[in-house]
């Protein structure tokens, strides 16, 4: 009875072992992806000011294309 006890303990102990072990790995592995994605968005972000001049120039754009948009309805309206 003794002898299938300490079996079955160390059956038990080694699943649980190799659970542990690969459930350390899978979070190893997330870690790294993890890091990999912050290094690509550190080398690759945009500061504040820099967006805030994208975004002005894209005002500007579109404040042009509106203005067009206007003339060429008006002129539509009045040719009618």
């Amino acid at each position: 009875m003794l002898e299938a006890t300490i079996a079955v303990s160390i059956a038990v102990l080694t699943g649980m072992a190799s659970l542990t072990q690969r459930l350390h790995n899978r979070i190893n592995d997330l870690d790294k992806r993890v890091d990999g994605v912050e290094l690509r968005v550190a080398q690759q972000y945009v500061t504040k000011e820099d967006l805030g001049v994208i975004i002005s120039r894209m005002e500007g754009h579109m404040s042009r294309i509106e203005d067009k948009l206007d003339t060429i309805v008006l002129n539509l309206a009045t040719d009618r």
